[in-house]
């Protein structure tokens, strides 16, 4: 063993390129933290869209005054009638008032309706949910993607893109973090697929 290491203390100081033998453990350390540096980095990633699905539902739930509860003058009324809990309606003002394109005609017909404003709220609980906890990524991701293609349907041609938006950007996002399973690191992903329901329906991981 003295010897191996008095060889490569030689060989360095002579400026000889290192071996193989030698640049191998350098290499599978230096990878061993990139794919760790990864894993974090797509936990991140996917907990933020967590975030932004559940905030996007709260402020809804409660009128908080960010996007629901502000009226076009900017006067915020919190808690107010806005608020999903005092009768207001979560899809009422975007898809009656913003809608634009080819399929205005579509959505000006369900805004407000009570089917659509169920389906919307569960859909931001739901991806929330599986995307902050690491859990039924799957079903999250699919359902994200569908919800974000929806909203990307809503105007059209996007206003600063004829084709992509934050929308496309948020569906193909959401589909990657699945594939990847976003949810082993910094979630309840390992666990989650170890159940024994998840093994008999993966598609439920």
């Amino acid at each position: 063993m003295s010897v191996v290491h008095h060889r490569r203390e030689t060989r360095a100081a002579a400026g000889e390129a290192p071996s193989v033998e030698t640049q191998a453990p350098i290499v599978e350390v230096t990878g061993r933290r990139q794919a760790a540096a990864a894993r974090r980095a797509v936990a991140t990633l996917r907990i933020a869209f967590g975030f932004t699905f559940l905030w996007a539902f709260f402020d809804k739930l409660f009128a908080l005054g960010y996007a629901t509860g502000v009226d076009p003058q900017g006067h915020v009324d919190r808690f107010g009638d806005a608020a999903w809990i005092h009768g207001g309606s979560p899809t009422q003002g975007f898809l009656a008032f913003g809608a634009d394109g080819p399929l205005e005609s579509f959505y000006h017909s369900i805004a407000g309706a009570t089917w659509a404003d169920w389906l919307f709220m569960l859909g931001l609980l739901g991806v929330g949910v599986t995307m902050t906890l690491g859990v039924g990524m799957r079903i999250g991701a699919a359902a994200g993607a569908v919800m974000y293609l929806l909203m990307w349907s809503v105007v059209l041609p996007p206003d600063n893109n004829p084709i992509i938006d934050d929308h496309i950007l948020g569906a193909i996002s959401l589909v990657t973090l699945a594939l990847l399973n976003a949810g082993n690191a910094w979630g309840l992903g390992r666990w989650w697929s170890s159940r024994a329901l998840m093994q008999r329906y993966p598609v439920l991981k």
